[in-house]
This record gives structure tokens, sequence and C-alpha cells, in this order.
């Protein structure tokens, strides 16, 4: 009788060591989630410095690519000025070869008209000669742009003309315009390179 008895005590005990034991283990494991949960947070904060230290690589690569790219182009267009200070000055220095290699049959014509001068005392031959020479000469210099400023009967324009003298003016019309050139002005390609000086009727 005792014994029966005694089963079911020690049944009931079991029963209730083992919510003990569970709560023993339940306290055991926390320690143990705590420390992984540790170990976890570290690992977090080494992967977002691993990535920074990625990004500041790229950002300093990409600096590195620009600043080499910004120093090739400013040897590149130091190079380009160079290169159009040397030939601006060139075009300075030689720019008018083309215009004095046309000159230079006008010269040969001027050397062979002395020279025929000469040999003849006839000043009507020599006038056409020289007539033809200067028109010659006056032909190839249009060619090159040059143009002569028309000054007889025309109106004063400051723009073209520059009056040295004022002369009364012979009739009312003739007021305001040119009566005398005395030293004929040109444009070169529509600008004037110097300007006629004229006589002007006040």
């Amino acid at each position: 009788m005792s014994k029966e008895m005694n089963q079911p005590q020690e049944e009931e005990i079991l029963k209730n060591e083992e919510p003990v034991a569970e709560n023993a283990a339940q306290t055991e494991e926390t320690p143990a989630e705590e420390t992984a949960q540790a170990e976890e947070t570290p690992a977090q904060e080494l992967t977002v410095e691993e990535q920074l230290a990625n990004m500041l690589a790229e950002a300093q690569q990409m600096v590195n690519e620009e600043k080499d790219r910004y120093l090739r182009l400013a040897a590149e267009f130091d190079n380009y000025r160079k290169r159009t200070l040397k030939e601006k000055a060139e075009l300075i220095k030689n720019g008018g070869e083309k215009t004095l290699t046309a000159i230079l049959p006008v010269l040969d014509d001027f050397e062979r008209a002395l020279k025929n001068m000469e040999a003849t005392e006839e000043t009507r031959a020599m006038k056409e000669g020289v007539e033809l020479i200067f028109n010659k000469f006056n032909k190839v210099l249009e060619q090159e742009g040059l143009q002569k400023i028309e000054t007889e009967g025309q109106a004063f324009d400051v723009d073209f003309h520059e009056a040295i003298a004022l002369i009364p003016a012979p009739s009312e019309d003739m007021k305001g315009k040119i009566l005398d050139c005395v030293q004929t002005g040109y444009k070169l390609n529509d600008k004037v390179i110097r300007h006629a000086k004229v006589a002007v009727a006040q």
C-alpha cells in the first residue's frame, strides 16, 4: 500500500520538476541568444564600414580619372594656343605675299617702260605706255579687293571722306558736296583703309 501511494507522489513531483527544468533551459538559452546578437552586431558594423570604404575608393578613382582628363585637356589647349599664335604671327608676317606676287608683273612693266623712255623722245608713246601700266596695276589691286572711293560730285560723308578745306559753294545746290579731291581714298573689301582728303563746298 505504501508503495502504491508513493508512486503517484513521485509522478506529481516529477511533473512539478519538469517545468522547473524547462524554465531553467529557457533561462540558460537567453544568455546564448544575447551572445549571438552581440556577435551579429559587430558583423553588421563591419559590413557598413566595408561599403563606405568601397564607396570612398570608387570616388577617389573617379576623382583621379577626372583630374587626369582635366590635365590632358589643359595640355591640349595650351598646345592649340601656341600653334594658333605661331600661325597668326606667320600670317601677319607673310600676309601680303599674295598681293606682292600679283604686283610683280606690273613692276616688270615699269622697268621695261623706263628702258623704252631712254630710247625714244616721243612723249605720246611714253604716255600711252604709262597709262597701260597704270590701268593694269589698278586691275590687279581691284582683284585683291582694293576699291577707289568716289568723290567727284558726291555729298560729303565722314565715313569715307576727310575735309581738309572749305570752299564757298559756286551754287546753292553744291553746298555740302565735294569740289576737289586732294588725295584719293581706298577701301579694302568694303573696309576704309584710307579716307579721301577733299575740299567741301559750304
